[in-house]
């Protein structure tokens, strides 16, 4: 990366509204401190500019952490390679950090760490007590499934604060409007939500909250009848009257939505009928064998889905 091709790059950012920070949004910024995992490409450089954006007009600053893989073995063969790889990352982090100052004028430090990605990035965010962690992230398709970076996988269930997942320059102003929460009762839906309220009071956002019936023909192998399909109405309406709860209860007015269908394609769809510029969802997740796994309807939506996806810790 050099200089030319990183102002290229930010002078394409859309104008906003610089210095538009009021007192009442400061006091209630639950994302003071964000962290950004960045290592020159355009998926870091999207969530650099959706941290940015925020902390334009919500105040606080972002940390660039740029990781170094150490491999012994390669090194031991080319050992000029490790410095060569840490002048590169501090030149990256140099030329980027001074671009999003003078586009944003916000408060911008940069760490170049050696180690795995994800270990460095979890490690800083404690130390640095971040609020948020922000990382670009693309998907792939695989023989008949959909493929998430592992790193971004691991970052999101070793983080100690929430993640925001981000694949493309967002056209937001530093401001979510349309916030939809995929909720199911469960506290990890429950967190989301709580979340979704905690961002509406800062910038008067809309939440939708989404049910989806699961098929009940693919739960227990039988066509459902009239009835049945009553008491899944019941209980989805159930479930929606607690999520409506949470709301009163935090101040904020929701719409709801029940759809049937599997729940990472409905997600996915009613993001993009409403328009929605963020996805709320609870995380949960356990490590295997040598690898985070995460839920198959969170990685579905956090590949498929056009808007950044905010998982909640």
């Amino acid at each position: 990366m050099n200089a030319k091709g990183t102002l290229s790059y930010f002078k394409n950012l859309p104008d906003g509204d610089r210095g538009n920070i009021s007192d009442t949004n400061v006091e209630k910024n639950i994302y003071k401190t964000i962290l950004v995992a960045f290592d020159g490409s355009e998926f870091s450089k999207a969530a650099l500019m959706e941290s940015s954006s925020w902390i334009k007009r919500h105040g606080g600053k972002a940390i660039l952490v740029y990781a170094v893989y150490f491999d012994e073995e390669e090194f031991s063969l080319a050992p000029g390679q490790r410095e060569k790889r840490f002048e590169l990352g501090r030149r990256a982090c140099y030329e980027t950090k001074g671009m999003v100052s003078s586009e944003f004028g916000i408060e911008v430090e940069s760490l170049v760490c050696e180690g795995e990605q994800s270990d460095v990035i979890a490690d800083i965010a404690r130390e640095k007590k971040a609020d948020l962690v922000t990382i670009g992230t693309h998907g792939r398709k695989g023989l008949k499934k959909l493929i998430m970076g592992s790193v971004t996988s691991e970052v999101i269930i070793n983080s100690p604060c929430d993640v925001l997942v981000v694949k493309t320059p967002c056209k937001c102003k530093g401001k979510y409007e349309s916030i939809l929460v995929p909720f199911d009762g469960s506290d990890f839906s429950k967190k989301a939500l709580n979340r979704a309220c905690q961002l509406s009071t800062i910038d008067s956002a809309e939440i939708t909250v989404l049910y989806v019936i699961p098929r009940y023909e693919e739960m227990i192998e039988f066509f459902k009848t009239s009835s049945v399909k009553e008491n899944l109405l019941q209980e989805a309406q159930r479930i929606l009257s607690g999520a409506e709860e949470i709301a009163s209860e935090n101040g904020v007015h929701i719409k709801t939505k029940t759809e049937e269908g599997h729940a990472g394609d409905k997600i996915i769809e009613t993001a993009g009928k409403l328009g929605t510029d963020l996805i709320i969802m609870g995380i949960y997740g356990w490590r295997g064998i040598n690898k985070a796994i995460m839920g198959s309807v969170a990685e579905r939506v956090i590949i498929n889905a056009s808007c950044p996806i905010l998982t909640v810790r």
